[in-house]
């Protein structure tokens, strides 16, 4: 079985919707596992029916028992990030500001405050339209531990993959450097990288395989829209020649990416001169990871 995620150093690189293309093609042969949780989106051309859901707590949040509460402001004189208000004759605390400290849970005099786990999101288990299985999940609002929630989704999709003998897991992980990025390259045994022909694109790209390489995890790379700025294609070929990467493809500039997108589809269920290519970078990832 072959963990494969899809990583872009930078949002807006099309990232997304080659991983929906990837799982369409891979079919009921891979589980595909949404590890974008703080801003989900895949389900948007996959549309998995979230028949199963698992409630994910992480962290604590500082609750206070008003029967217990003797209003004496303690709590909200230490609060040094304002979390703390008085409202309508009792205090209350804001779950977006509080930071989880506990220091107004060791200052109040009669125990009224107390830490307790947070629900912090939802993982789903879920069947795609074309009947493969997905694993996904959001982030609540204002929640942390989004690097944990990830690692949740990869074990269950792993779990899933493994019991079900399927060949390939398919991740789109989020954009950037940060821990949800470094919770799912954890057993990875290979990543394909989206980039743009953009200054950013290229300095996101470098900052991105930088932490790939300090895993020691084999790449390669997509260049979409290649075509918009070749001079800037030409530098991204020749970092990628210089590092070793596979250069998977260049995909030209077609509006069919963005009418798939307003369809709801991936680019490979619609009429498409992109079809083709997605086909053969599929092809290309299977043989690097085989």
């Amino acid at each position: 079985m072959n963990e494969i995620v899809i990583l872009s150093g930078k949002g807006g690189t099309g990232k997304t919707s080659i991983t929906a293309a990837l799982a369409v093609m891979a079919g009921k042969d891979a589980v595909t596992a949404d590890c974008d949780v703080d801003a989900a989106d895949l389900y948007l051309l996959l549309k998995p029916d979230f028949s199963k859901t698992i409630e994910f707590y992480s962290g604590e949040l500082a609750v206070i028992n008003q029967d217990l509460c003797t209003r004496c402001n303690k709590c909200a004189d230490v609060c040094r990030f304002k979390a703390i208000t008085y409202v309508v004759n009792h205090y209350q605390i804001s779950t977006l500001d509080c930071e989880r400290c506990g220091y107004c849970e060791k200052i109040c005099p009669t125990r009224a405050i107390t830490m307790q786990e947070r629900k912090s999101g939802n993982v789903y288990i879920s069947k795609t339209k074309f009947g493969s299985i997905m694993v996904h999940a959001m982030l609540d609002v204002g929640a942390a531990n989004s690097g944990k929630l990830v690692a949740k989704v990869k074990n269950e999709a792993k779990q899933i993959a493994t019991s079900k003998k399927k060949h390939f897991i398919l991740i789109d992980g989020s954009p950037g450097i940060g821990c949800p990025v470094v919770s799912s390259l954890s057993g990875a045994n290979y990543v394909v990288l989206v980039t743009e022909p953009t200054l950013s694109g290229l300095h996101d790209l470098k900052r991105i395989y930088a932490v790939i390489k300090h895993f020691q995890i084999k790449a390669g790379c997509i260049i979409n829209k290649y075509d918009i700025n070749k001079e800037q294609t030409i530098e991204i070929q020749k970092f990628l020649c210089g590092e070793q990467i596979d250069h998977l493809a260049d995909i030209p500039y077609n509006p069919s990416f963005s009418k798939a997108m307003v369809e709801g589809k991936a680019i490979v269920e619609i009429e498409s001169p992109l079809k083709h290519v997605m086909e053969e970078i599929w092809t290309s990832i299977k043989e690097r990871t085989n």
